[in-house]
């Protein structure tokens, strides 16, 4: 969502803000703005609505120039987007910029305006500019007055501040809301994003829940909540040399797509022995305490939800151990019944999930027997707070839509399956078939992408489509569900997704001439039901189009409207067929002409709720 990048060296620091915010871009924003302290000490704030490249031809006509400064990206929340509410905020010789929302904004602005400040925008954000500007009066004492206001806020924030009085000095908190200070060479930089900045550095400090930090050209003081000094480690982050550029791909999404057969091996290298997997990686006791597992609570977000949904198949068919998956935005407000030795399983691309993390953190008190993070980024907060984390190996990804992420928390999830079967002294068959299956995944996976030329036919069959559902069975109907997910998130297309057998109970009332209907059909065991179900879509003359294993035999169904996948363990099924599933929605985007990577009203990090 929002995005945050700020500065402090002895040269002019604009490029580097700009480049941070493009690297941001990816995250969703209406407006972006900078404010940046030149040689005379006086803040030159430049915002503008629109793009980032909005914001450069603004800077184009007023240059801002200085060796200090923040920058923002906004994606609104409170207050509609317009330049009056576009960050950076400003309150008595000093700029803020804030990703998050301020629950106690509204008392807080009524106690201001009585004191004599005056607002120019709806924002949460002015608020806390004028809060601290008001400790500031009181106290002459700025990190006291930055303190006693982040003392007086509810909510999630991240924040970075700089103040006239103070030319050489960057002030920065956290809390549920990320951010990350980059060490350089003679200067020191912050982002909400550690790839905001890997065009300076690939050094970072992971503020933790409740710290707040001064940078200065010699480096970095962190405090935490308590305003005891900590030391945070300096990380190296993993994926910095991995290219951030589109490559010959005409779309981060289909860049990232075409990406998933390396991102799958990177995610199981180092993770399976000969017929077995390395549970050593979740710590040395791992099989021991993956063997007291007796209920499995797995909470996500979004695609992430779905990746769930589909391991609940394979957790409660291969393994027998009752799985409930929830949606972490329902899962937070409610009274949770914790059966003993439960794991919670947390699952997040970018591990800043909002209601993922606040799920993460009820857990601690819920009586949980351990938590478990499956995550893309080793420095996310949900990763630093779980008991046990798998991490993904993605790489990064730019696209809103998620493609590689999701394929990538299904194998971490398939991994997780074969571990606990496998520390149950179960079936050792199974969790060898499970092995060799995964092993043949990327091969598999690539040859599922070579289907893009009859995929990019198929799609233009949708130009003049406004509705499409989606049929699948047993583990593939929550790849129904991302199917049509993906699909209205890139296309704008309305999409929903029914298990097939649900059909007859009131969707069939949808289908004629008009309505594509999307099936996945592998040669499972759940084959013969999901044929009676496309037959009653094909006698109501519907638009039946089915991604379907190369060896079965499609009676009365059109050459046209019949991709064929290769014939695959039933296991590794689901991952297989999501691949079509993300040509399709990208393809018929390319035909709507619609904003593939960032589709709009979306963001990529949903950090507030």
């Amino acid at each position: 969502m929002c995005g945050i990048v700020g500065a402090i060296a002895q040269r002019n620091i604009t490029p580097i803000l700009l480049e941070g915010l493009r690297r941001l871009e990816y995250r969703g924003y209406d407006s972006a703005g900078v404010a940046v302290m030149p040689s005379d000490h006086h803040i030159l704030r430049v915002r503008a609505t629109g793009k980032v490249a909005e914001l450069e031809s603004a800077l184009t006509d007023n240059p801002a120039n200085g060796h200090l400064g923040i920058a923002h990206t906004r994606w609104a929340t409170h207050g509609k987007p317009a330049e009056h509410n576009a960050h950076p905020h400003v309150s008595d010789r000093l700029a803020i910029v804030h990703n998050g929302i301020i629950e106690n904004h509204s008392a807080l602005r009524s106690r201001l305006v009585e004191q004599g400040f005056v607002f120019s925008s709806e924002t949460d954000t002015e608020v806390i500019a004028h809060l601290v500007a008001w400790h500031y009066r009181l106290t002459g004492d700025l990190l006291a007055a930055f303190r006693a206001a982040l003392n007086e806020l509810h909510g999630a924030y991240a924040l970075a501040l700089v103040h006239e009085d103070e030319p050489d000095t960057l002030y920065c908190a956290r809390m549920g809301s990320p951010l990350v200070i980059g060490e350089g060479s003679g200067e020191n930089y912050l982002a909400s994003d550690p790839l905001a900045l890997l065009q300076v550095t690939d050094r970072f400090r992971y503020l933790e829940e409740g710290d707040h930090a001064r940078l200065t050209l010699d480096g970095c003081e962190i405090w935490d909540a308590r305003g005891e000094a900590v030391q945070r480690p300096a990380l190296r982050y993993e994926h910095a040399a991995l290219s951030l550029d589109k490559g010959e791909y005409r779309h981060y999404m289909l860049k990232e797509i075409f990406e998933q057969p390396g991102a799958i091996n990177d995610t199981l290298a180092g993770t399976l022995g000969t017929d077995h997997v390395l549970t050593a990686i979740l710590g040395p006791d791992a099989e021991a305490r993956l063997g007291n597992i007796e209920h499995i609570h797995i909470v996500a977000c979004g695609t992430s939800y779905h990746a769930g949904l589909v391991a609940r198949y394979w957790i409660e068919g291969q393994v027998g151990i009752p799985c409930q998956v929830e949606v972490a935005s329902e899962y937070r407000y409610r009274t949770v019944a914790v059966p003993a030795n439960t794991l919670l399983i947390t699952i997040s691309q970018s591990g800043e999930t909002a209601d993922t993390l606040a799920a993460l953190r009820f857990a601690a008190k819920g009586g949980y027997l351990a938590t478990l993070a499956i995550c893309n980024v080793a420095g996310s907060s949900l990763v630093r707070e779980a008991d046990w984390r798998l991490l993904t190996h993605a790489g990064p990804e730019i696209g809103v839509a998620s493609t590689k992420a999701f394929t990538t928390q299904l194998v971490a999830l398939l991994w997780l399956t074969t571990a606990l079967l496998q520390s149950r002294s179960g079936n050792q068959a199974q969790v060898a078939a499970n092995v060799a299956a995964l092993r043949q995944l990327p091969e598999l996976i690539s040859r599922a992408l070579e289907l893009e030329p009859q995929i990019t036919r198929l799609a233009e069959r949708f130009a003049n489509k406004h509705h499409t559902l989606f049929l699948g069975r047993g583990p593939h109907y929550p790849i129904a569900m991302e199917g049509a997910l993906k699909l209205k998130e890139i296309s704008y297309i309305h999409a929903e997704a029914y298990a097939a057998g649900e059909l007859k109970h009131g969707p069939l009332a949808l289908v004629d001439e008009n309505m594509p209907v999307v099936s996945v059909a592998p040669s499972d065991s759940l084959l013969e039901k999901l044929r009676s179900n496309l037959e009653e879509v094909r006698a109501r003359g519907g638009e039946l189009i089915t991604f379907a294993c190369e060896s079965i035999d499609q009676e009365g169904a059109s050459p046209q409207d019949t991709l064929s996948l290769p014939e695959v363990a039933d296991v590794i099924s689901p991952v297989l067929y999501t691949i079509p599933l993300q040509m399709l929605s990208y393809h018929v985007a390319l035909v709507k002409g619609t904003d593939v990577d960032k589709p709009r009203n979306l963001a990529k990090s949903v950090t507030v709720e």
